[in-house]
């Protein structure tokens, strides 16, 4: 058998086994975006229904929130205040250290200790978030009293930490590999210029990995806006328009685990406000992940 007859024998099961894996790919691809548009039509299909007997005025003008009450309010801003309180306190807390860590593992430590301290972090990723609610509630509340006046035993300030713990691999691991990728003739000119290894670092280097890191940020805080068990263990459940970290608040997303608890009927107005909040946190989360991804095609082409 000739060269030319092996190929061809060789062209038609190559051929049949390319066209399966796009066929198995395209297919993966396509249950993504069916999933993605169930989950649209749901959400704007129950929440047409609520929006017919609460004016979007009443939803996004109003201060108080107590549908569940006898005395009903609709206003959403206790409910975005308080998740936009605990996502703040935790940004605080996983933004300075996980771009110090990510620092440090790409620009001073060793390929063996990158290697050892990179999947050691992100191992915090895969602990299951209602072990950090309990952490929150039970540890860090406790000892967080015994320095803070006031603070409540249910509060945004314990819960906002925790989140900052957990959304930490997510901003550290993201922000290092940025920050590993930006070619090291820029590191070697800002040393031939006389720049010491920390000034290149903080004057060349991480401005150039500027949208890889901006991008790990937002990926994070869309993170700790979606975040629930945390919250809902140890916030307190109790909608209240404030920016004091000490008292309890109640976030978006654990006034959604309340409602689904079971105790409110199906079908009622109620029941739909979970629609409707939950539309507004998907929104949410859409604006910050449309954001993470524009910086991070903008980082790759500025790396291309």
């Amino acid at each position: 058998m000739d060269a030319d007859q092996r190929y061809r024998s060789l062209k038609v099961p190559r051929a049949l086994s390319e066209r399966l894996v796009q066929a198995v790919l395209f297919a993966c691809a396509g249950a993504s975006v069916v999933t993605t548009a169930g989950i649209v039509v749901v959400l704007f299909g129950e929440s047409i229904p609520f929006f017919r007997q609460v004016s979007l005025a009443a939803f996004l003008g109003d201060s108080e929130w107590t549908p569940l009450f006898a005395n009903k309010h609709f206003g959403l801003w206790p409910l975005v205040a308080g998740t936009m309180l605990t996502t703040a306190i935790a940004v605080a807390v996983a933004l300075p250290l996980g771009l110090l860590v990510a620092l440090y593992l790409s620009e001073f430590a060793s390929g063996r200790v990158r290697r050892t301290l990179k999947p050691m972090l992100e191992v915090l990723a895969g602990v299951p978030t209602v072990v950090y609610g309990y952490f929150a509630l039970t540890l860090v509340t406790p000892a967080l009293q015994k320095v803070v006046p006031g603070l409540a035993g249910f509060n945004a300030l314990s819960p906002g930490i925790v989140m900052g713990v957990m959304i930490l691999p997510v901003i550290a691991s993201l922000s290092e590999d940025a920050i590993f990728a930006v070619p090291m003739s820029l590191r070697e000119g800002a040393w031939a210029l006389g720049a010491s290894r920390l000034r290149a670092v903080f004057l060349v280097v991480l401005p150039s990995a500027f949208s890889g890191v901006a991008a790990s940020v937002i990926l994070g805080i869309s993170r700790a806006v979606g975040e629930t068990m945390i919250v809902a263990i140890a916030a307190g459940l109790q909608p209240r328009l404030t920016l004091d970290p000490r008292v309890p608040v109640e976030t978006m997303t654990s006034f959604i685990v309340q409602v689904s608890m079971g105790d409110t009927p199906s079908g009622t107005l109620e029941y739909r406000t979970i629609f409707a909040v939950g539309l507004t946190l998907f929104l949410m989360t859409l604006v910050l992940n449309l954001a993470s991804h524009r910086l991070r095609r903008r980082f790759v082409r500025g790396r291309t």
